[in-house]
């Protein structure tokens, strides 16, 4: 295991053990699970119904407690409540209020979190962009689609602007456009620093986007790595030749390769995925459209999600600026005192 302050999530011989009313064991859930999530990972629990995933992740969260073994999460029990506001959870199944706008829905969960209205109001703004739910602001949650209501599920859950985000089944009712932009979505908060706990039954999805996996079954982790480490066929090679590549040349690779090795090769086409082809279709259909009664574009993440420039990044960029050969000395001048007074506003 790593040192502790390096992880976001640590978890040592984890066990939960479900009991009947008379305190006698009746369900063994999780069983003596370990793994860790690193800063910055998108880190994925796969495994069949029953296998323990929201179970594992209820713990994480703090809604159960582990029976025995260590867990700790941001580097603190999971049950301590000041660590609440620094994690964001969407759970398999979005419980909104159905009477409440998308817009009165993100602002009461703005509210929980005590924020100023006017960072509430930007916030909102900038997640109903996101999700492609900018114009459908003003209805009502229970005249919405499961699909819909899981992208809303989706920026509550972002709301706090949290280190941690847990997701449960987070592609779940989404169409195969909605899974696309969650699943960039993932990637682009990953990126940015933050760190992304999330169990799948899609495991396309999971293979697209997640750093590591564990693979879990009747409660024990079976498999455990890296997508690479899991899934590379050391034993196997695959060569891919340009478009351009003349018949006769392929038939002279193909005949060397027969020669030397004695088999014969498999040869086909490569072929976009179907989700690819789909999100083309759409893309093109939209464009064309002049309207549309459902989910609009998204627009990227979120501007409060993005870090914020350090100090000594916003003077390397003042001191990256090009300067003209011919007035180099006088211009070299104005731009340290143009440092000069940014580090004293910045400090």
């Amino acid at each position: 295991m790593s040192e502790a302050n390096d992880i976001i999530i640590q978890a040592e011989h984890l066990t939960k053990v479900f009991r009947d009313f008379w305190r006698r064991p009746k369900v063994k859930a999780v069983r003596d699970v370990s793994f860790e999530v690193r800063p910055g990972e998108v880190f994925g629990l796969l495994g069949p119904n029953g296998s323990g995933k929201s179970t594992t992740l209820k713990m994480i969260l703090g809604l159960l407690h582990p029976t025995s073994g260590y867990l700790r999460v941001l580097g603190q029990s999971p049950r301590e409540v000041k660590i609440k506001s620094r994690m964001g959870y969407v759970p398999e199944e979005s419980y909104l209020y159905p009477y409440l706008t998308s817009e009165e829905t993100l602002n009461f969960y703005g509210t929980l979190f005590d924020l100023n209205p006017a960072e509430r109001k930007a916030r909102i703004d900038q997640l109903l962009e996101m999700i492609g739910l900018q114009h459908a602001r003003r209805r009502t949650v229970g005249e919405f689609s499961k699909g819909m209501a899981r992208r809303i599920g989706l920026a509550q859950a972002l709301i706090n602007d949290p280190d941690l985000i847990i997701l449960d089944e987070p592609t779940s009712g989404l169409d195969p456009l909605g899974c696309r932009q969650v699943k960039d979505l993932i990637v682009a908060l990953a990126k940015r620093g933050k760190t992304v706990a999330l169990s799948s039954h899609l495991l396309a999805d999971v293979e697209d986007i997640c750093d590591r996996v564990a693979i879990l079954y009747n409660g024990q982790i079976q498999a455990q790595g890296t997508i690479n480490e899991l899934l590379e066929e050391r034993e196997r090679y695959r060569l891919t030749l340009p478009s351009e590549v003349p018949a006769d040349v392929l038939k002279r690779v193909l005949a060397a390769v027969r020669t030397e090795l004695g088999a014969e090769p498999d040869v086909d086409h490569p072929r976009r995925d179907l989700e690819q082809f789909f999100i083309d279709v759409v893309e093109k259909a939209r464009r064309e459209a002049k309207e549309s009664s459902g989910v609009g574009p998204s627009q990227g993440v979120a501007e409060y999600l993005t870090p914020k420039e350090t100090v000594l990044e916003q003077l390397a960029t003042t001191s990256e600026q090009p300067v003209a050969v011919e007035n180099r000395s006088h211009e070299d001048e104005e731009k340290k005192r143009a440092a000069d007074e940014k580090l004293k506003k910045l400090l």
